[in-house]
């Protein structure tokens, strides 16, 4: 039985201010990419975003960013390559440590915003994260968008990689995401993402912003846990991807340590 991985970004809550609903949508995924405070996220807050991911046997990513949390790191930073690498190695330790508390392990990175969109073409920025993840633990996973650069230069350096795809995002019909800044970047109808996505994890194919069919090959399916309506839209995206017989489960296999 064909297997896909269902990841949303989580732990985004900082002090009194609520980013969505982290209980409702680890009942929905199987991995989830964790704030570690660069962004979004406060130590309390993430500690118990990790406890109910480890309670429920879902996969840890640390969702790694720049350090912007006005710009909920959605602003690109130009940021010398020593730098980037000590960033993203404090950002992993932190929730390793808090992963640690919370009876779970950090399994796999993935960058957050502007980060994740600048290191998927610049070979520059990608090396430092690279290398702060191999530093790190080598066994790291770094997750990125299905088709980009970075994960041929990862693999390159000696890292695996998982490929992922946007149930909420519009694509370009060169495989990029449309720019949050464009009309239409971002998806609302759940049963239309869900209808899309399931035609992504059968086929390999995904209908791009001005309507070409295009070839994406994704091992995960991301739903933003900041959009409006993500827990809607992840239950039906999981309710028609189990329906079609595909079963949702995390593509690192349970680690038992």
């Amino acid at each position: 039985m064909k297997t896909i991985d269902l990841n949303s970004d989580l732990g985004e809550s900082y002090g009194a201010w609520r980013m969505g609903d982290d209980a409702a949508m680890l009942d929905l995924v199987s991995s989830a990419n964790v704030a570690c405070g660069f962004h979004a996220g406060d130590p309390t807050g993430l500690l118990r975003t990790l406890k109910a991911a480890a309670a429920r046997g879902v996969a840890i990513g640390a969702h790694v960013s720049y350090p912007d949390r006005v710009g909920f790191g959605r602003r690109d930073m130009d940021i010398a390559a020593a730098d980037l690498t000590a960033d993203v190695i404090y950002q992993i330790g932190a929730l390793q440590g808090l992963a640690a508390a919370a009876g779970t392990t950090v399994r796999y990175v993935k960058p957050h915003g502007a980060l994740y969109n600048r290191i998927a073409v610049d070979a520059v920025q990608g090396a430092a994260v690279i290398e702060a993840i191999k530093a790190v633990d080598p066994a790291l996973l770094l997750m990125g968008l299905a088709g980009a650069p970075i994960l041929d230069q990862a693999r390159a350096a000696g890292l695996a990689v998982v490929a992922e795809a946007y149930a909420d995002r519009a694509y370009t019909s060169a495989g990029h995401l449309v720019s949050r800044r464009e009309p239409g970047a971002v998806l609302h109808d759940a049963s239309a993402i869900a209808a899309r996505m399931v035609r992504l994890a059968t086929e390999g194919v995904i209908e791009a912003i001005d309507g070409r069919v295009i070839r994406i090959d994704a091992q995960s399916i991301c739903v933003h846990g900041d959009s409006p309506g993500a827990v809607a839209i992840a239950r039906a995206l999981r309710g028609r991807l189990e329906a079609q017989g595909l079963t949702v489960a995390s593509f690192l296999p349970p680690r038992r340590d």
